[in-house]
């Protein structure tokens, strides 16, 4: 794989088809998140590259990291609350540095990671197809780059490309988790039906009170009771017909 140079537009197409259908073919998001930061790296001439997912509640996690520089720097970035990586997943700003302790938007991040050799950062922002930000990617150098016109254009095509790959394999693992979920559900009902009595809609009422009486996740009751054909934190539960001895 080559690194980064301006190209013809038709050399260009034909390298970001090449790109997508990599990244499109990853199994997992994780696997296409790692993906992203290794060919990220190697087209620009990176020492380390990162990416960051903006989680529920709005916060932030390294996903996929080249190496555990990315993990140490970006972590720091979270503890005090300054960085590019940090500013460009919520702002949607594509921000680099040359030189990061000359750079006075972070100083208590930047005097950190000198301490890491990093002296140089590119961070770019992911936006999802429906407008909604989902991260950023994260560069950096140890020695001073000196960003050029095409290293931005360059990051910034990739990051749509990367953002909609990300996106599909994101909804692709949950549909596939609901899936599942809905599966083992569906078997542990069976189970219910068969062994109390029970029709489905009773069943169903069984796992769910369970659930939220124990504080534990539907499907994970739904698990233990296909494993071990009793509910977890064995005892009796209103739903199941008086004495039925759920733990078995």
């Amino acid at each position: 794989m080559r690194t980064w140079s301006p190209m013809n537009p038709d050399s260009d197409a034909l390298e970001f088809a090449k790109l997508a259908e990599a990244l499109h073919a990853a199994p997992t998001p994780a696997a296409t998140a790692q993906e992203i930061v290794e060919y990220v790296r190697e087209q620009l001439d990176a020492d380390h590259a990162g990416l960051t997912l903006i989680r529920s509640g709005g916060r932030l996690d390294t996903v996929a990291s080249t190496d555990d520089v990315v993990e140490r720097a970006e972590r720091l970035e979270y503890e005090l609350e300054e960085g590019p990586c940090r500013d460009s997943s919520w702002h949607r700003e594509t921000l680099l540095s040359d030189d990061l302790l000359a750079d006075s938007r972070w100083p208590r991040w930047a005097a950190k990671v000198a301490d890491l050799g990093i002296v140089s950062a590119l961070a770019v922002e992911l936006t999802a197809v429906d407008d909604r930000r989902i991260g950023a990617i994260n560069v950096y150098w140890r020695s001073r780059r000196e960003f050029t016109a095409d290293d931005v254009a360059f990051a910034n095509i990739f990051a749509r490309h990367a953002a909609l790959a990300l996106s599909e394999s994101m909804n692709e693992a949950g549909l596939n988790t609901a899936m599942d979920s809905r599966k083992l559900i569906g078997q542990a009902q069976g189970i219910l039906m068969e062994r109390y009595d029970l029709d489905e809609a009773q069943a169903f009422e069984v796992l769910r009170r369970y659930s939220q009486d124990h504080n534990i996740k539907l499907r994970r009751v739904a698990e233990h009771l296909i494993a071990t054909r009793r509910l977890p934190l064995s005892g009796r539960i209103a739903d199941v017909p008086a004495g039925t001895d759920t733990a078995g």
